[in-house]
């Protein structure tokens, strides 16, 4: 069986896979733009966490004696999930866990150029001097703070995260104490968030695939509602339901299609209604000349020797086919022409499957009722009756010989299904679909050895179709023949 894809799930994969690309180009375009110049991630916000951190481990420094500057740095490294290290503009280390420092990083001090000295603590606490009256006030910075040059690099094997800023000297009591280079080593790019904060970014991602989602949906839904009501209308249309009927409200290409096929429904229910009433009023007209033609056989019947009685008998089976066909196309026309009249009622599937088992076998065993006698089902009883007539004559004729046939019944999911099962040889896979059209028939012949006209089946689907319901075939492994009928419950 061939796998069906929604037109939703497929709308929806499509959107998804768009922005699974569109993430790809930016995530490359942020690799490039790291890979090239990672010092404008020290432009915005990682670039303040980084200038304040560096204020408050200078004047941590600037405070401790130099034995102890290793491990103000080993506190800064558990509180932050990363490694600070001091070394001098010449790359000679001075605090921190030893390491070797990559010649990528220590060629990039030379950035830093000279290092302005924060004024001392002890200036920062002592209160303002007074000033006199005729002082002009200073004057207050209302710019940006100023900021430190600082670089970034990226090494490998193994990757790590580098992120150098020019330090003041840092000895207690000595004004001119060497400059240092504070380095701040990660091996992540977000640097336990003094980096880069990755949090943002998925969140803003987030919202931004929830706003899509909610933006698409609508559009997504009402077009797979609108394919899919045209679906399920030329479906019932391609079953012989012409009243069906979609919603042309939609001013688009969905809309001038639903109205498309409200006039082709409708078209083609003129056009069946009209061959039904046809095929009816020729079955009428020719019942009188029918009935003539037998009445004048019984009077020949009557008159002619020996001799001419075979003839008269070949004329007279002849006369009686062509009755029967007349019959059953009164029969075909009526059902089909009375589905609008017709009122549903609960009709007892046991007895009725009983009553016309009887009447088509009678006591011979060929057709056994396997049905629950409180089944019921929404029919027409006469309509209903002939149905399954029709298709216990059928399985008979066809199969009867292989075993016997079984007629049985089950509610499932608010539908009453009854079955009509024979053993015999089944229909080609290719004609069932067909059998149930009128005068269609398997045999090429239409001799009486094979008998029909091939309006039986047609004749089913009428009246199933007349009690709302619908009617189907297919082939039983390793043989035999299974025509379903569903009825309402």
């Amino acid at each position: 069986m061939k796998l069906r894809f929604p037109l939703f799930a497929k709308i929806l994969l499509w959107f998804f896979l768009n922005l699974v690309l569109l993430g790809a180009v930016f995530y490359g375009f942020f690799r490039i733009q790291f890979r090239v110049g990672l010092d404008s991630l020290l432009a915005g916000q990682a670039g303040e966490r980084i200038e304040s951190l560096r204020q408050v481990i200078g004047y941590e420094l600037k405070d401790a004696p130099t034995a102890t500057w290793t491990d103000v740095l080993d506190r800064f490294n558990a509180a932050y999930g990363v490694h600070f290290y001091l070394f001098r503009p010449n790359g000679t280390q001075t605090a921190g866990e030893p390491v070797v420092l990559p010649s990528e990083v220590s060629g990039r001090f030379g950035e830093l150029g000279p290092t302005p000295r924060p004024a001392p603590k002890e200036q920062l606490d002592r209160p303002p001097r007074p000033r006199r009256d005729d002082t002009p006030p200073p004057r207050q910075e209302t710019g940006p703070r100023r900021s430190h040059p600082k670089f970034m690099v990226r090494t490998t094997s193994p990757v790590r995260y580098w992120v150098g800023i020019p330090l003041g000297g840092g000895e207690r009591g000595r004004s001119d104490s060497p400059p240092q280079v504070l380095l701040v080593m990660s091996e992540t790019l977000s640097g336990g968030g003094l980096f880069f904060d990755f949090k943002p970014w998925v969140m803003i991602g987030f919202g931004a695939v929830i706003v899509s989602v909610l933006f698409w949906l609508p559009l997504i839904r009402g077009i797979t509602r609108s394919v899919s009501q045209m679906t399920h209308a030329t479906a019932q249309v391609a079953e012989g339901r012409f009243d069906v009927r979609v919603d042309e409200t939609r001013h688009d290409e969905l809309g001038r299609l639903g109205e498309a096929i409200n006039r082709m429904s409708g078209r083609l229910a003129g056009f069946v209604t009209g061959q039904k009433r046809f095929l009816g009023d020729v079955a009428h007209e020719l019942c009188s000349p029918l009935a003539r033609i037998q009445m004048a056989l019984g009077i020949l019947e009557q008159r002619a020797d020996e001799n001419q009685r075979a003839y008269v008998d070949d004329v007279r089976e002849e006369v009686q086919q062509m009755s029967q066909l007349v019959n059953e196309l009164l029969s075909f026309s009526k059902a089909g022409l009375r589905e609008k009249e017709i009122q549903l009622q609960p009709v007892a599937l046991a007895e009725l499957a009983r009553r016309v088992a009887v009447r088509e076998a009678g006591d011979s065993g060929q057709v056994q009722v396997q049905i629950a006698d409180e089944l019921r089902a929404q029919a027409e009883p006469d309509l209903l009756a002939r149905a399954l007539a029709n298709l216990v004559r059928n399985a008979i004729r066809y199969a009867g010989h292989a075993g016997p046939v079984i007629i049985s019944a089950a509610a499932q999911d608010g539908h009453i299904i009854l079955t009509v099962i024979d053993a015999g040889p089944g229909v080609p896979e290719e004609s069932l679909l067909q059998i149930f059209d009128p005068f269609f028939r398997l045999e090429t012949s239409r001799s009486r050895d094979t008998g029909g006209m091939g309006l039986g089946l047609a004749i089913v689907k009428t009246c199933v179709q007349a009690c709302q319901g619908a009617v189907a075939a297919r082939n039983r492994q390793p043989t035999g023949l299974e025509v379903e009928i569903r009825l309402r419950e």
